[in-house]
Formats: structure tokens, C-alpha cells, sequence
């Protein structure tokens, strides 16, 4: 499969959220362009997109409504963070409403949105929240504002964040993905000193030397959650403009090792933590084991993984402009 049938693959019109991507991210195509705006409007009518707002609930959530959270990762959090990643935007009525009740149910102390029931944030639910909302069109939101400036207020002051207390590890990349998402126009100086900081975390360990070789991080997985792989750092990276840090190359090394010789990526796990103490954590805590949200089949070729990856390459490549550069 050559380049140009990889691409065909990503193209196809059963899946408009990859075949706007795709062109977006992979073509450069502008938000202006008008083929690109037609294929965004098709994203709620059909594909994995219209599959998940069709077990929506008429209340704005799914599962239950009970909490928002639970179970995992079938619950409405987690639906909305797959949805952010598939193109929806607040434009649409019932995105809307359910972003509403999302922020609503989840307010974070001094304004913001984020936090649980006595509204005290945490970094990978403020993080990802703060990301998604951004991506559903909430940039001008002054709750997700203050959601931002919660970020950068929690930071570790030698740059990255913490997740649980275990001081700043590369897991903790959530941070890293709501300011991505964030127009740079709009950075404060704080937000700007944070983010380069904690990019800095990163390169230095070029993302993955922390202890041992921790198996987890080597598979490349969708949907994300709050769980770091080498393809999530490289992603992050690239595109907050560091595509060209010498740093990033073994993960680019890792990156080339895993393309198939069709030039597809595999889905290497939903979930990618599935052995280890963590295992054995839900073996004894049995009502916590969540359920893997599967979009595509794990050990198969994967839209998800494979537009991730060449996004990455184009960026490395300098065949479509770094949001930074």
C-alpha cells in the first residue's frame, strides 16, 4: 500500500471525522475551505461520531445520569472526549446541551470548570475537560479560562504537573494538550512560560526515559483517556513546535519501527495498561475494572493511529506547517 492508497484509506467517506483530518492535518487545508467545512458538517450523520450521539440520552448524558464519570469508560466524560477528538463542535444543538450539563456538573472552585463535588481540580479530569471544551468551540468560555489558569497556578515550578501526588512524571500530559488546543493569540506570559517548561520535561527525558522500560508507553492505543504512550508525546511535541528537537528521536525511531509495511499503524490496545500491578489492582477490585470503549479493533490497522502518526511525520518533515512554527 502506497502512500497515496494510505491515504485513499484515511479519505474514505464512511468516517468523516479521519477524512477531515485527514485533509486538515495531513493537507493543510484551512478552516475556511469549503469541501473541509461540507465534511464536518457530515461528521454527526454518520461514523463513530454519529454511532456515540446516537446512545446519547435525551437528558444531555449517557449511561446514567447519576454520575458523569462512572462507569468508565462508558460514561458521559469519556464520550465527550471522544467526541472533542471526532470533530463535533458546540454548534451542534445536542453537543451543546451536553457540554452544558458536563461543565455544570463538574464546576471547579473560583469560576473555572473541572472540578469534583467540592469543586477541587485535578490535573488529568481539569486537563482533559479544559481540552475538549476548547476543541468543541469554547475558547472564549471564561470558565475554561479560569480552567487554564488553574493549570498553570498547579504547575510544578522546574516545569510539568503532578498527577495523585507522585510528583511530575510524563503521564501528567494533559496540561500540555489543553494549551494545544488553546489559540497561541490568546496565551498569557504565564501560560507561555508553562508550556515551554513543561516541554522541556519532555525533551529532556526524551519521552520515555523515566525509570525503567515501562511497556504501557510502547503501545499505541485510542481512545486516549488519560493514559501517555510515546505517539502521544511525539503528537504534543510536534505540535506545540518542536518538531525539530533532536530530542524527539528515539520516539521517532519507535514510530518508524512500528509502521507496517503498508504503511498503516496498528492498534496496539483500547486500554493500554493491562498486566501489571494495575492488574492485579482491579483483580481485587473488581466493581472498578472499567470497560474498554472500542472504535476500532486492537492488532488491526487503525485510521486513529495511522492519521496520528503521519500528522507527526508531516510536521517532523515540515510538509504542514507546527502550530508553532
Amino acid at each position: 500500500m502506497n502512500s497515496r492508497r494510505v491515504l485513499d484509506w484515511l479519505l474514505d467517506p464512511s468516517q468523516p471525522s479521519v477524512r477531515y483530518r485527514a485533509l486538515r492535518d495531513l493537507e493543510g487545508r484551512p478552516a475556511s475551505d469549503g469541501e473541509l467545512r461540507a465534511i464536518r458538517s457530515e461528521i454527526p450523520l454518520r461514523g463513530w461520531a454519529a454511532e456515540i450521539l446516537a446512545e446519547r440520552r435525551p437528558g444531555g448524558w449517557w449511561v446514567s445520569d447519576q454520575s458523569l464519570y462512572v462507569p468508565k469508560y462508558l460514561s458521559t466524560n469519556w464520550r465527550m472526549l471522544v467526541l472533542a477528538d471526532l470533530g463535533l463542535t458546540r454548534g451542534l444543538p445536542a453537543v451543546q446541551e451536553s457540554c452544558e450539563l458536563w461543565m455544570a456538573r463538574s464546576p471547579l472552585r473560583g469560576g473555572g470548570v473541572g472540578g469534583n463535588s467540592k469543586g477541587t481540580g485535578h490535573h488529568c479530569f481539569t486537563a482533559n475537560m479544559a481540552r475538549a471544551l476548547l476543541e468543541f468551540g469554547y475558547e472564549e468560555d471564561p470558565r475554561v479560562r479560569r480552567a487554564l489558569e488553574w493549570l498553570v497556578s498547579t504547575a510544578d515550578p522546574k516545569g510539568g504537573w503532578s498527577c495523585f501526588g507522585s510528583g511530575r512524571n510524563l503521564d501528567s500530559w494533559e496540561g500540555l494538550s489543553a494549551f494545544v488546543a488553546y489559540p497561541r493569540e490568546k496565551w498569557t506570559a504565564p501560560m507561555a512560560r508553562c508550556v515551554e517548561q513543561a516541554a522541556e520535561f519532555f525533551l529532556e527525558r526524551e519521552l520515555h526515559r523515566q525509570g525503567g522500560r515501562y511497556a504501557p508507553w510502547y503501545r499505541f492505543h485510542y481512545p486516549i483517556h488519560y493514559y501517555y504512550d510515546l505517539l502521544v508525546g511525539l503528537d504534543l511535541l510536534t505540535a506545540l513546535g518542536y518538531a525539530d528537537d533532536p530530542r524527539l528521536r528515539f520516539a521517532l525511531s519507535i514510530l518508524e519501527e512500528k509502521r507496517r509495511a503498508d504503511g498503516r499503524w496498528n492498534l496496539d490496545a483500547q486500554h493500554p495498561d493491562v498486566e501489571g500491578p494495575i492488574a492485579r489492582w482491579y483483580d481485587l477490585h473488581p466493581k472498578r475494572r472499567p470497560t474498554p470503549f472500542e472504535l476500532e479493533r486492537a492488532g488491526a490497522p487503525s485510521r486513529v493511529v495511522t492519521l496520528r502518526a503521519l500528522t507527526v511525520l508531516a510536521r517532523v518533515e515540515g510538509t504542514v506547517p507546527s502550530p508553532r512554527g
